[in-house]
Order: C-alpha cells, then sequence, then structure tokens
C-alpha cells in the first residue's frame, strides 16, 4: 500500500526515545463484538450507559476516524492481528471449514475438536502478539479467537500468545452458555447443559412469563470466566510488560446478559414485546433491556480493569484500546435503529454488519495513556485496523518490518502532527463481493462483485456520512484513481474461497 511519510527522522527518533527510554508500558487492546460506533455514551448513545469506557474517553482520544478490517469478525480480526488488509490477508471473510463434517452440528462439535473453528491463518504469517514477544513482552489472548480450529497450526498459542482463555471457535460462541471454553490448548468444561442456538420456545409457552425463557440463561456466563482469567494474567503478570488482546464476544448476539443487569434496563425500559426468536439465536423476553444489559456489563468489565491496574500501580504505565471488530448486527433480536447504533451511520440491514458502507466498517476507538494522550482530546486521523500492528510496534520499540499495510498512528496518539495515508482499502468477498477505498473525504465501494458488477458508487463523507447519494457520474476522476488503487490493491487469495472471478481471479 503506498504511503506518505510518517513525520521527519528527527520527530520519529524523539517518538521511539520517549516509549523506549522508561519502562514498555502494558498495553491492553479490547475489541468488542459487532458493538456500533453510536453505542458508547462518548459517541452519542443515550439509552445505554458506559461510564468507564467513556471515562477512558475523557481521560484520554476519542477516534472519530478509525475503521475495522472488515465487516464481519473472522477477516477483521485477521487483518488486526497481521497488518494486512482485506487484499493481502490470508483469512478475507469467515470461513467455517465444512470440508472437514457436520461443522454446524453444535451437538457432535461439542465432543469433537474436529468440528470447531474456523480456517486456519497461514502459521508462517507474523502477528503481532509475535512481535510483541519480540519485544519482551508476555501475551495474552482473551475471547473469541475465530482464525483456526483448535488441532490446527493456527491457534492462540502457536500464533503469538503466551496465554489463552476463551472460545476458539465463532459457532460456539453463538451462545455465552456453553458446555466449554479452551484453556490453552485444553478444553474447560462448564457446568451449563446443551442448548443450541436456535431452539426456540415451548410451542405451548406463555411468551410473557419469563420462566418461559430459562434455557437461554444457564449456569456458568462466559464472559465471567473470560474476565476473571484476564485479571489473573493482569495481576500475575509481575515486572514484565504485558499485551492483552481482550476479544470479548459481547455484545454479538444472542441476547443473553446477567439477569441483575437485564433488571436494571426493564426498570429503565419498561414493559417491552419479546423476541421469540425467529431472526436466529435465543428468544428474550426483554430484548432491549438484555442487549443494553450486555453492552453495560462489558463496561463495568472495563472499569474492573481500569480499577486493578490501579491497584497494582500499573495503569500510569499501561495503554488501554477500546474498539470494536465492526459495525451493529441486524439479527438475533438486536434492534440497531432503536438504540441508534450507528449513530450519524446508516445502521440498518444492508449498511450495518457486512457491508463496506460507514455503518459497517467505522467504529468506536477510545485510547488512553496517563500522561502521554491528552486528555479529553478527539481526533480525526484516518487510521483502520491494519494500522494497529505498527503502531504497537513501535510502542513497543520493535521493528514492524515490511509487510504491513499499515501506518502508525503513534504519534497522533501523543498530539505530535502526522501525514495519513493515501488512502484506506478493504475487501470483502462476501455478501455478494465487495471493495471500498477512502481518499480524504471521499468514498469509493463497488458492490455485488460476485454478481459480474464491477460499477463504483461514489460518496462525498463531508456532506454525505450516510453515503446516500451517488455521485459517480459527476467525478469521473476520482471513480477512475479509486478503480485504480482497487485494481493495486488486491491479491489473488490463496484461499480459493475468497477468490473473485470478477476481479481476474482463477476459481
Amino acid at each position: 500500500m503506498k504511503k506518505l511519510l510518517t513525520a521527519s527522522a528527527i520527530i520519529i527518533i524523539a517518538l521511539l526515545s520517549s516509549c523506549t527510554a522508561d519502562k514498555q508500558p502494558n498495553i491492553i487492546y479490547i475489541l468488542a463484538d459487532d458493538l456500533g460506533y453510536g453505542e458508547l455514551g462518548s459517541y452519542g448513545q443515550e439509552k445505554i450507559e458506559t461510564p468507564h469506557i467513556d471515562l477512558l474517553a475523557e481521560t484520554g482520544m476519542r477516534f472519530t476516524d478509525h475503521y475495522a478490517g472488515s465487516a464481519v469478525c473472522a477477516p477483521s480480526r485477521c487483518i488486526l492481528l497481521t497488518g494486512k488488509h482485506g487484499g493481502h490477508a490470508h483469512i478475507r471473510g469467515n470461513h467455517e471449514w465444512g470440508e472437514r463434517g457436520p461443522v454446524w452440528d453444535m451437538t457432535k462439535s461439542v465432543d469433537d475438536p474436529n468440528l470447531e473453528g474456523q480456517y486456519p491463518m497461514n502459521p508462517e504469517e507474523v502477528t503481532i502478539g509475535e512481535k510483541l514477544q519480540e519485544a519482551g513482552y508476555t501475551t495474552g489472548m482473551i475471547g473469541k479467537w475465530g482464525l483456526g480450529g483448535p488441532l490446527s497450526e493456527s491457534v492462540p498459542n502457536t500464533q503469538g500468545f503466551d496465554f489463552f482463555c476463551g472460545f476458539n471457535c465463532q459457532r460456539q460462541a453463538h451462545t455465552y452458555y456453553p458446555k466449554h471454553l479452551w484453556l490453552n490448548e485444553e478444553k474447560l468444561k462448564m457446568n451449563n447443559k446443551l442448548v443450541i442456538p436456535g431452539t426456540k420456545l415451548a410451542k405451548d409457552a406463555d411468551i410473557l412469563d419469563p420462566a418461559s425463557y430459562a434455557d437461554y440463561t444457564l449456569e456458568e456466563y462466559a464472559p465471567d470466566i473470560m474476565h476473571r482469567e484476564a485479571m489473573k494474567f493482569i495481576r500475575e503478570s509481575g515486572e514484565q510488560p504485558f499485551f492483552l488482546y481482550y476479544a470479548t464476544p459481547i455484545p454479538h448476539a444472542a441476547i443473553q446478559a446477567p439477569e441483575e443487569w437485564v433488571q436494571r434496563y426493564i426498570d429503565k425500559f419498561g414493559d417491552e414485546e419479546p423476541y421469540l426468536g425467529n431472526r436466529g439465536y435465543f428468544p428474550h423476553r426483554n430484548p432491549h433491556a438484555g442487549y443494553a444489559a450486555m453492552v453495560a456489563y462489558l463496561d463495568h468489565q472495563v472499569g474492573e480493569m481500569v480499577d486493578l491496574l490501579k491497584e497494582l500501580e500499573k495503569y500510569e504505565n499501561t495503554i488501554i484500546m477500546f474498539t470494536s471488530d465492526n459495525g451493529p448486527t441486524y439479527n438475533g433480536g438486536t434492534d440497531s435503529p432503536w438504540f441508534n447504533s450507528g449513530g450519524p451511520f446508516n445502521e440498518s440491514q444492508g449498511w450495518g454488519k457486512g457491508y463496506l458502507h460507514e455503518g459497517g466498517i467505522r467504529v468506536p476507538m477510545v485510547v488512553s495513556w496517563p500522561g502521554k494522550i491528552e486528555a479529553g482530546s478527539t481526533n480525526d486521523h484516518p487510521s483502520v485496523f491494519y494500522d494497529v500492528f505498527p503502531t504497537l510496534c513501535e510502542i513497543a520499540g520493535v521493528d514492524a518490518g515490511t509487510e504491513t499495510d499499515g501506518l502508525s498512528f503513534l504519534p497522533t496518539m501523543l498530539g505530535k502532527n502526522q501525514d495519513v495515508a493515501d488512502f484506506l482499502f478493504w475487501e470483502f468477498p462476501s455478501y455478494a463481493g465487495q471493495q471500498a477505498v477512502r481518499m480524504g473525504s471521499w468514498k469509493g465501494i463497488r458492490k455485488n462483485i460476485l454478481k459480474g458488477n464491477m460499477e463504483i458508487e461514489l460518496y462525498n463523507l463531508e456532506n454525505d456520512i450516510r453515503e446516500e447519494n451517488n455521485i459517480a457520474d459527476k467525478h469521473p476522476d476520482i471513480v477512475e484513481k479509486i478503480a485504480e488503487i482497487m485494481e493495486t490493491e488486491h491479491e489473488q487469495a490463496e484461499l480459493e474461497r475468497f477468490r473473485m472471478e470478477a476481479l481476474g481471479d482463477n476459481k
């Protein structure tokens, strides 16, 4: 990817000195799952309370123009971990690796680890975890992996993480009350009965009776267990710097949250119509309250981590980054329009998760670093997940190498001037195939590539943030530049599943 220089050599040397002369900072990267741009109070949310994350914004920096790597889980995470955009990444879409057998059969996959997990990353891929290990960090990964099955060569412990606790498999994460999680490469069994996602209410159930929904709130709540392990990892880190990649599954559907938190929002929202499971996952008696409770509970967990860092006297030397893997979803009983989950962007189906429109890929990003980042600052520097790789490498004082497509935004975090990348690029061979480019205030998007479409829609984000007025016919020169970028940045995927014939790929 073409880039402009980040700054003068003098500034770069000064920045590196500021990070390495003192003790290396701890790094906590919190990745929410399907959290929309507008679902935090600091980004305009009015119904869900997120005081702890908002406090990080008040004491740190709020990014207004930060983007996920892709529009769904697995590719966004691959792009984050490897620093390669969707035209170069190994994993470019969700790939359930169905060649192995009945991977969607929850009963069988609970007992057979060969049926868990998504298609693996190339084991030779260098991840940010490996880079930070190289820099002397103890590395931990908590939450949802989604980049290689338990018996593959691509699990957290082989891809740069000393410690792992969570869901290896995205499908298993479709319930927050699973039969097991993974603790490193061993199963951590949980005291829950098997209730398969998609299980509906009994035919004779009273849909207004909370007792009818008992099967969807079981004994052991996975986010509790993962959070305890995250806190333990921080507590046991000692004097060595640590990197914690906290990839919580919250608030991805299903709607399941601790009852006391749900009740808080029942009290706030009042009675509502139940969700009966017609759009997947599990029914819920109070879906608005349940969804809000999930986000609020995640916020509470963030607050607990901050309190622990202060107790251990590590807070002043810890960078906390909070963001989301893509925009808000449209299924499972969630109601993005009701919450205004997309903030200023369109968020309904076709505009949020799964699509390269702003609602699908522009995400909140808050960064806190006491004494380094100006408190209460806001920045419109355009950045994207593949920029995180070189940013964290620069913070840790390790060479990012030449493979990354990203550009470190550390100067921006530290209040320094820096040039921006010539463009940001996305490629997503799912949901009919898409490519997108942001170039200054211009946004070009190509949809339905798998149906042979090569036309590019053009929007000016400065005055059309909702992407409602396609002005491609008025600016053919801009469209031509974007088309050139889309062609140049695309490399044929190694995996046939991610190839697009309209782009010249072999099938």
